[in-house]
């Protein structure tokens, strides 16, 4: 099995993005022998042009020395002597090389899924590999997710201050909530719970407020390489104005408004008004009948004398009459 399809392996099997660096602590050994393969094959054919450049007479069968890289460290050179800083150095330049080669090996993976009639292909999302569905199949692939689970579902409060803190970060909750006018500290922790925000240590300012910013979490479900990928304010505007070009497009023609809607409106307005309950203009009446007792009684020379109780009694309008209203309020002298 080659390298190359075991790279492939691993990234299609690994639930998160892989790294080169991952990648090379899997097949250091594996990408220093391609890489002296490649690199010998490579001189191989130079010499080989070289020399049907150069050879006045090719059927002698000249043929050019093979040359292949050496790949012995320098510490094990004989006659040598190495420091401890060289040693370091060159093994930082061999995990380099071996990075590179993988970073090879996998730029032709995404060159082949792309190129090919594939529906996935493998980008590149924080930092790290990845196989993903390409974009013109996202109908079909949000269809068949739906009917398994439900998604994760994020509240319009949510989605906004998400959106603050990936265009503003590090930012405050008082700067959010100043941005979005409301208090946003129950969906700040709401966002800290699906792990798609994170602390990002104090700002300091008088009272130290905590800083935040978006995870790895937030680059995952998003789709993101990194946070340059966010669509830019003009990006917003333009998708704002064909959104409403195309609404403006889809909306259904308004019919005139017919002269006979204002009549029917009438009828049954006037309609509702003779269908309504006789019991409830009694009980208006018997209430407009008892506020007008208390006005009276209240203006009364005799309100003002000690142990009189003015009260407004509500009666139904048969039951009220001026007699029982005279009576409620008292006579001259009852109190004394």
């Amino acid at each position: 099995m080659s390298l190359k399809a075991k790279i492939e392996a691993v990234i299609y099997a690994a639930e998160e993005p892989v790294t080169l660096v991952q990648l090379a602590a899997l097949f250091q050994a594996e990408a220093l022998e391609e890489l002296r393969v490649r690199l010998a094959e490579q001189a191989t054919e130079a010499g080989i042009a070289i020399a049907a450049a150069f050879d006045p007479d090719p059927g002698l069968g000249w043929e050019p020395p093979l040359m292949i890289p050496s790949e012995i460290p320098p510490a094990e050179m004989e006659g040598a002597e190495v420091s401890a800083d060289e040693a370091k150095q060159a093994a930082r330049l061999r995990d380099r090389e071996v990075r590179e080669e993988l970073r090879r090996i996998v730029n032709e993976l995404v060159a082949d899924y792309s190129e090919g009639d594939h529906g996935v292909e493998i980008r590149e999302i924080a930092g790290g590999y990845r196989v993903a569905t390409k974009a013109e199949y996202h109908d079909a692939v949000r269809s068949f997710v739906k009917s398994l689970k439900p998604p994760m579902k994020l509240s319009l409060p949510a989605l906004e201050t998400l959106a603050v803190i990936a265009y503003k970060q590090p930012v405050t909750a008082p700067e959010v909530s100043e941005i979005r006018g409301v208090d946003s500290g129950g969906v700040l922790g709401s966002l800290i719970s699906r792990k798609l925000i994170t602390t990002a240590g104090r700002k300091h300012v008088i009272g130290r407020p905590i800083l935040y910013k978006t995870t790895k979490e937030f680059l995952l479900r998003f789709g993101l390489k990194d946070l340059n990928e966010l669509p830019s304010i003009e990006e917003f505007e333009k998708m704002a104005g064909e959104l409403a070009e195309s609404e403006i497009l889809d909306a259904p023609e308004q019919l005139p408004f017919a002269p006979g809607d204002a009549e029917s409106d009438d009828e049954e307005s006037g309609s509702a008004e003779s269908n309504s309950d006789p019991g409830d203009s009694e009980i208006e009446a018997a209430a407009v009948a008892a506020v007008g007792v208390s006005e009276e009684t209240g203006s009364s020379e005799y309100a003002d004398l000690p142990g009189v109780a003015v009260e407004a009694e509500v009666k139904p309008t048969s039951m009220v009459d001026a007699g029982e209203a005279t009576a409620t309020v008292g006579q001259p002298g009852e109190g004394d």
